[in-house]
């Protein structure tokens, strides 16, 4: 009784009321109970020895009262767990049921059931190439306290498999393994909700042992897989050595793509987005996207002519496709392939993102129309850190877009790896249990076993808005790529796999087994395919899919390209006097019985101060007016990050606390009139994702302004495969414009390495083309115009902002109203005290640097010093820059930043004024970006200073340095 010892311990009233309750209605209580009470009345049908019967003379107990018939023996317990009932099974003592079983054989079958449920997949025969490893599934009879001997002995636990009160044991065994052990897997008692869990279970007991497509729809699976496997061979035929990561062994992807698109369409999916790598992505679009094969073949002759408009391309296995397919049902079905990189999984934060503002823009929030697709390898799935990330984002409300299929075609090996070393779990899917998604591992080698496996996984995700997983177990039948010898390092699995018939072979003869369909119809397939395939390859026409530009495709093509000329003078991008009036009451004003902390009490003053009778404003508000005037003209503003709400320096406050309740108040969400709402989320402690996500966003939606900003400048570090991959290069690989906004906090304050510096360096050297904006602004007027001027331009370019830190507090870092209401972005801003007549010397710089600058020049008076600041520095504005200078003709012109010399900008500076710069003048080279001595970095900035000014330098020994080292270490 001592593991039970808790219900002993209970209110016996409450759980009386409860049983009650059961007795009336069994749904009217929680899963718990309900599972309990079932246990207590089996118990009490047949107690143990010497025990009365429910309802006898001696009287009928309830769980409250009868402590040693509480024992729930309906409780299903935990993996692994099973209860050990070999030591009674020949106790003499042991009574018959109402089914001829004893009691604990009873109960030893139900753990067997629960046994399978749980760790039927392990057994599964889900791989069509080898056999499957020993992971000590204990399903056998024994394991369970049962022989042989009770195979033709009846029991009441065939009930929770639809057969009867009265199964055998060996039906309910050949049951359990026909469901569980065939060529599906099914992992999914994880799953804690129990409406889920039931809804699941369902389908797998039931609707698995009850799909039989019809002769029809057999017909369109080997249709698809002829198309697959025909088109793979005559690539590997006609072009042969040519790279295509081919399919070949796992083929039946495609007819499991085909089918879930068609039952999507059946639950009302009107769009489809699919994010993939390279393996199979040719085949994909030639025989689910509708691509040419005139086209695919032209590109493999060398005969197409590349568009190097917008860029230099990319390969063909790397292209984004858009298309229109009629599904199986009549419903029309648009479909995208997201372009992608050849970094594995990084494509699938930025599906997530464009899913997710399609849901925002087009479909009001409805997230049965669109499916976001995602198809991994193996190896990547389980290796890469950016499925984790995106795992854990899938049920956050920022980042929701209603469950991802997830389609793994697990070939096994990883370039060279075998699944042994890729990964230690035992699945590469095990990700997926930390959200309770279920996981279907199919073989691929049974397409009809696929097709029902996709199409669950749709019904799935439309019902319950939730990710699935399908691990379609198969092979790669070519190493990594055609030229590559896979027998290095596989030499017995592609012994095996040279000898394995393809998919399409292998249904085949299955379908004829079967009866299914006539002999001759799949050879006669086969040579229709190849014969349309050869009339390709000789040029005669195939007609393209027909296309229908939806609403935010429209928006993209009424933008432009961009033109050099179109960086020599910003447009307008000020906003009108009823506009600040109207945003300055919103962020100004608290809803009657709102209880602010005292700080954000003060910050609503400081706030009322600035718009209304210092119209001077800070940072945090001019950040503040340019989301809300572009929310005002019905723009989407979508801000995420690590605390992005409050901002990382406590400036923000773009979403306000009850200081009793904390409910949320968002104070630009009450503009008076019509507007768009702000959409501000505090992400999940992620870069690489999360920057995707919202990349995607911005791909998807011209008209919207997307932010992403970093908790410090340096975190972008952990997002650079995004930033080199999509960010920067996108325009040029694939043609896509894009806006999103990255804020990148930096500037040297003592804070030491890791918080100093966002690395300018690495973006200038990533700028080319006109690429991406990089800028390091010193005004809250000029960062509200560049944030502005990202949807007022008819083109869109990334903008990388090295963003402030103390200068959001700095008592100069501010603008007067008049600097929002009119004008546009100042890409030089000059200097307003030197004399120029005087000048000898000019300080170019850029961010916060300058007002270390500024307070040198006032202090000492340096009227022979101009001090110009670059806010934008990369498209370079050479010509506004050539202005400026101009009114210093005789001055020497040095460069001044607060980084090391071999970090920052020195180096691009060099691009664009090699000859005109004198010297720089910086931080000595370094390895790491600052010192972590605040001492040191005090002493360093006033040195640095003073150089730019030209005074005499401090000669300190070396002696000296290491006892101010050692000195700052001790104090710090």
């Amino acid at each position: 009784m001592d593991a039970y010892s808790y219900v002993a311990n209970a209110d016996t009233a409450a759980i009386e009321a409860l049983y009650q309750a059961y007795q009336q209605n069994p749904e009217s209580v929680d899963f718990g109970w309900r599972k309990f009470f079932e246990g207590f009345d089996f118990s009490q049908q047949f107690p143990e020895e010497g025990q009365p019967l429910n309802g006898s003379a001696a009287g009928a107990a309830t769980p409250a009262t009868n402590g040693a018939a509480s024992r729930p023996n309906g409780n299903q317990p935990q993996d692994y767990g099973v209860l050990n009932t070999s030591a009674s099974t020949n106790n003499a003592g042991s009574f018959a049921t109402g089914s001829g079983a004893p009691a604990d054989k009873e109960t030893a079958v139900r753990n067997l059931i629960h046994a399978f449920r749980s760790r039927g997949h392990l057994r599964a025969k889900t791989n069509p190439v080898r056999e499957r490893k020993d992971r000590k599934a204990r399903l056998d009879l024994q394991n369970f306290g049962l022989s042989e001997t009770d195979l033709d002995t009846t029991f009441r636990q065939g009930e929770e498999l639809g057969l009867g009160q009265n199964a055998k044991l060996r039906d309910i065994v050949a049951a359990l393994e026909k469901i569980y052990t065939r060529s599906i897997g099914f992992e999914y008692k994880y799953i804690r909700d129990p409406q889920v869990l039931d809804w699941f279970q369902q389908k797998v007991e039931k609707d698995s042992l009850a799909f039989n497509p019809g002769v029809d729809y057999k017909k369109r699976i080997l249709k698809k897989l002829n198309e697959a496997v025909v088109f793979e061979n005559f690539l590997h035929t006609k072009f042969l050595g040519q790279k295509r990561f081919s399919l070949e062994g796992g083929e039946t992807a495609i007819p499991a793509l085909d089918a879930i698109i068609n039952k999507g369409a059946e639950l009302g999916v009107q769009e489809v987005m699919i994010g993939m790598a390279h393996r199979g992505r040719l085949n994909v679009l030639a025989n689910i996207m509708g691509k040419t094969y005139e086209q695919i073949f032209s590109e493999f002759e060398g005969t197409a002519v590349p568009d190097l408009t917008m860029g230099d391309g990319d390969v063909k296995y790397h292209m984004g496709y858009s298309s229109e397919v009629e599904a199986a049902g009549g419903q029309k079905v648009n479909l995208k392939l997201a372009p992608n990189p050849s970094h594995l999984e990084a494509v699938n934060p930025v599906v997530e993102g464009f899913v997710r503002a399609k849901i925002d823009h087009q479909y009001g929030g409805d997230y049965h129309q669109i499916l976001p697709i995602l198809i991994h390898g193996d190896a990547a799935v389980a290796g890469q850190g950016i499925g984790y990330e995106l795992t854990q984002m899938s049920q956050l409300e920022g980042y929701k877009t209603g469950g991802t299929v997830h389609f793994v075609i697990n070939n096994q090996v990883g370039f060279t790896t075998d699944f042994e070393d890729a990964r230690s779990s035992i699945y590469s899917t095990d990700l997926a249990k930390i959200i309770d998604a279920p996981v279907l591992h199919v073989n691929g080698d049974d397409p009809e076993a696929v097709v029902f496996a996709v199409q669950l996984a749709t019904e799935y995700r439309q019902q319950f808005h939730a990710d699935i997983f399908i691990d379609m177990v198969c092979y790669r039948r070519h190493g990594h790529n055609e030229s590559d010898e896979p027998k290095f390092t596989q030499p017995t699995l592609y012994n095996v796999i040279s000898r394995h018939p393809n998919p399409r072979e292998v249904y085949n003869a299955m379908l004829v087994q079967r009866g299914d369909v006539d002999a001759e119809l799949a050879s006669q397939m086969d040579k229709e395919f190849r014969d349309t395939l050869q009339a390709r390859l000789d040029m005669v026409k195939q007609k393209p899919l027909p296309y229908n530009y939806q609403a935010l495709e429209n928006e993209w093509r009424s933008l432009r390209r961009s033109k050099p000329e179109d960086f020599d003078q910003s447009p307008e991008t000020g906003i009108s006097e009823d506009t600040v009036q109207k945003v300055a009451k919103a962020l100004t004003t608290i809803p009657e019985g709102f209880k602010p902390i005292k700080q954000i009490d003060n910050l609503l003053k400081e706030r009322r101060k600035m718009f209304y009778d210092t119209r001077v404003l800070n940072w945090a508000a001019g950040e503040l007016l340019a989301y809300g005037s572009l929310l005002a003209e019905n723009h989407i503003v979508r801000v995420s990050g690590q605390d992005v709400q409050r901002g990382t320096f406590s400036h923000r406050h773009a979403v306000l606390h009850d200081a009793e309740t904390s409910a949320p108040y968002t104070s630009l969400n009450h503009l008076e009139g019509e507007q768009e709402n702000l959409s501000i989320y505090n992400s999940l402690l992620s870069e690489y994702a999360v920057l995707g996500f919202e990349f995607g966003y911005a791909m998807a939606n011209p008209t919207a302004l997307v932010v992403w900003e970093a908790q410090f400048g340096d975190f972008a570090n952990g997002a650079q495969t995004m930033i080199d991959q999509f960010i920067v290069s996108s325009e040029s690989k694939w043609q896509r414009m894009n806006g999103v906004v990255m804020l990148l906090p930096h500037g040297y304050e003592g804070q030491g390495p890791e918080h100093s510096n966002a690395r300018p360096e690495r973006f200038l050297q990533l700028s080319a083309e006109h690429n991406i904006i990089v800028a390091n602004m010193t005004t809250p007027a000029n960062f509200f115009h560049a944030l502005r001027r990202q949807l007022t331009w008819s083109f869109r370019k990334p903008l990388v902002v090295m963003s402030p830190k103390s200068m959001l507090r700095h008592p100069l870092c501010v603008s007067p109203l008049e600097e929002f209401t009119s004008g546009s972005f100042r890409e030089v801003l000059g200097d307003t005290y030197a004399e120029a007549k005087k000048v000898k010397r000019v300080l170019l710089c850029s961010g916060k640097v300058y007002f270390d600058l500024l307070e040198e020049q006032r202090t000492s008076g340096r009227t022979d010093v101009a001090i110009v600041r670059l806010e934008q520095l990369h498209p370079f504005p050479k010509k506004q820059l050539d202005a400026e200078l101009a009114k210093y003709p005789k001055a020497k012109l040095y460069w001044v930043q607060e980084e090391p010399e071999n970090m920052g900008y020195w180096n691009y500076m060099l691009r664009y004024l090699r000859r005109e710069l004198e010297d720089v003048i910086a931080r000595k080279p370094s390895a790491s970006p600052a010192t972590g001595y605040n001492k040191i970095h005090i002493k360093e900035q006033k040195d640095l200073v003073g150089r730019a000014f030209d005074k005499p330098r401090e000669a300190v020994a070396d002696d000296n340095i290491k006892e101010t080292v050692a000195t700052a270490k001790a104090s710090d």
